[in-house]
């Protein structure tokens, strides 16, 4: 794990939150794509989860594959050169900012997260191109009042921004409320933007699925749910969905040199610009 020096009060401030006798997702995502900033905790929890469904690594690929397929597409051919990065995960290959400032090195890109872990990574690890911008926001995806008034630092919102949502609506457990953060965030940008959501689903290995989620929800980590398709599509309300529409991660517009596996995967995912 990288030795990151934080400012005193910042560094004990994160000690405080850091929790390495309970399970976090995105250490266990971390774990299941091969990475090393993960405790043993996460991996025990790791393994419990793949007796249910041993296939989710698989899908831990995909997500970051259509990550990479869905940034490379909207900073390419739709032009965004802005990205508010909502659950960001621990660094790995081809992060947001990365595949955007390689197509264009202007791209400003702010990510969200509120583990202190992935604070601290993203500070020493997601560094901009001098003609771009990274920025790094510690808040909850339940106040979407607070990432956009702290983007608003760095991003420019009467310009498009690609909202990007990649396994973290799972841990609003209300569709409702999910639903409404996602209109209150799709409020805050303009005409033109982008919403991009990934989510476990019910809609491959369902049974073993909610078993897997049964158990994650009784180890004292932060509280996930499944969705259905259907529940997926609510989250797209007022926004046109792009073709292949609300698919599996693996089947949104693979690429076609054939190097990505096409396979069905828990994780289900879309793309929508707001009219």
């Amino acid at each position: 794990m990288s030795n990151v020096s934080l400012p005193r009060d910042e560094g004990r401030a994160d000690a405080a939150r850091l929790r390495t006798d309970v399970s976090h997702s995105a250490r266990i995502w971390n774990y299941w794509l091969g990475g090393k900033d993960n405790y043993p905790v996460d991996e025990e929890v790791g393994d419990q989860i793949l007796g249910f469904v041993p296939a989710l690594p698989r899908s831990a690929v995909a997500d970051r594959q259509f990550l990479a397929r869905a940034v490379g597409f909207l900073a390419g051919e739709a032009g965004i050169r802005q990205f508010l990065d909502i659950g960001t995960g621990l660094p790995t290959v081809d992060n947001t900012h990365e595949v955007a400032q390689r197509v264009d090195a202007t791209c400003r890109i702010v990510y969200v997260d509120n583990d202190p872990i992935v604070l601290r990574h993203a500070h020493a690890l997601l560094t901009s191109t001098p003609e771009g911008a990274t920025d790094y926001i510690d808040a909850d995806v339940h106040d979407p009042d607070a990432i956009l008034e702290r983007a608003a630092r760095t991003l420019d919102f009467s310009r498009p921004v690609a909202l990007t949502m990649l396994g973290v609506v799972n841990f609003i457990m209300d569709t409702d409320r999910a639903q409404a953060i996602v209109r209150r965030l799709l409020d805050g940008v303009p005409s033109g933007s982008y919403l991009v959501i990934s989510h476990p689903t019910t809609e491959v290995d369902g049974e073993a699925m909610t078993e897997a989620v049964r158990y994650w929800n009784g180890q004292g980590s932060a509280p996930m749910t499944l969705r259905t398709r259907e529940e997926l599509l609510r989250l797209f309300d007022g926004v046109d969905v792009l073709e292949p529409g609300v698919v599996s991660c693996s089947r949104w517009r693979p690429a076609p040199s054939g190097k990505d596996e096409i396979v069905e995967v828990t994780h289900f995912c879309g793309v929508a610009k707001k009219p």
